[in-house]
């Protein structure tokens, strides 16, 4: 099991966050995803790491901005 956290910026509300949730399910091996549209911070529980750029991406496509957090 792998956790991931990202700084996602442009979400405003709960329906922010169920966008962004809906786009980071769609990756295979996630298990678990938590999002705070006030804190703007994404945490994802996956099978196996995933790939950065794959995550970035959905969330991009969903019309937010992510960065892995350190």
């Amino acid at each position: 099991m792998t956790i991931a956290n990202y700084t996602v910026t442009g979400m405003t509300c709960g329906g922010c966050a169920s966008s962004v949730r809906k786009a980071v399910d769609g990756l295979d091996g996630v298990t678990a995803i938590d999002v705070d549209p006030g804190t703007g911070r994404l945490t994802i529980t996956s099978t196996a790491p995933l790939a950065e750029s794959a995550v970035i991406g959905v969330v991009s496509d969903a019309g937010y901005a992510a960065a892995p957090l350190r």
